[in-house]
């Protein structure tokens, strides 16, 4: 072999084996087809809110909708596993409200008792799985990281050991504008979150789980005269795949 080609051979064999954007990996099929919402409910009065841009599925937190906004999957799931690539395009809302959630999910509290909240750039959206908004993956840029399950963690008639194990084990948010990517698994009354790689939410058993239902991604944030007045959810989201468990 000539070195020219030899050199040739081992740029090749250098490159990242990626896969194209939204074309699954074995075993997964793909919920979004990087050209249009084909496989979604649009929210109806939307307006185009909830849209494809250069492959990605692009929101602005401003649907027109009269009723629930976010934007769920046609078909239906119970066990699976289920990757999603999403990013926070930005934060240009400060919330004061964010609280400081300690492992066991409680959250902090400041010298006189009560809940300590810090004021932060925030922006907020989630993964809906098995159709119902109360169990979400979190995303957001809250200190404890993406990937709480806040619905559970603040469900007052949970027990303990629920609002732990909805408390993510470390932040690994990558900064505003980039990419993230959740695997999230869900078999029978348990869920396990990774979030870029990392292990956020060891397997937990779920009271009240619901057993089937839409994937969705999550609308958050209102305005009042050209400001928000809650965190927006200012995502994109691509590479939507899902496996189906037995």
């Amino acid at each position: 072999m000539s070195r020219l080609a030899l050199l040739l051979l081992c740029a090749v064999l250098a490159l990242p084996l990626f896969a194209a954007d939204n074309e699954p990996p074995p075993g997964f099929i793909s919920l979004f087809n990087g050209k249009d919402l084909t496989g979604w409910n649009i929210p109806e009065g939307d307006n185009g809110h909830w849209k494809v841009v250069d492959g990605v599925i692009d929101y602005d937190a401003q649907s027109e909708a009269k009723g629930k906004k976010d934007l769920m999957s046609v078909p239906e799931f119970s066990n699976f596993t289920l990757m999603v690539d999403w990013r926070i395009k930005e934060a240009p809302y400060v919330n004061p409200n964010v609280y400081y959630v300690l492992p066991d999910g409680n959250e902090a509290k400041d010298p006189f008792g009560k809940p300590l909240k810090l004021s932060l750039p925030d922006s907020d959206s989630g993964i809906i799985i098995r159709g119902d908004v109360a169990y979400q993956v979190n995303i957001w840029c809250w200190p404890i990281g993406s990937g709480e399950m806040y619905g559970v963690r603040k469900n007052a008639k949970m027990p303990p050991e629920a609002k732990a194990g909805a408390t993510p084990r470390t932040q690994a948010d990558n900064p505003v504008g980039q990419w993230n990517r959740f695997e999230i698994t869900v078999k029978d009354s348990t869920v396990t979150v990774m979030l870029n790689g990392k292990l956020v939410i060891p397997e937990y058993t779920v009271p009240g789980l619901p057993a089937k239902g839409s994937v969705g991604l999550q609308h958050h944030g209102a305005m009042k005269e050209g400001k928000y007045t809650s965190p927006p959810a200012l995502l994109q989201f691509k590479n939507i795949f899902i496996k189906e468990l037995k």
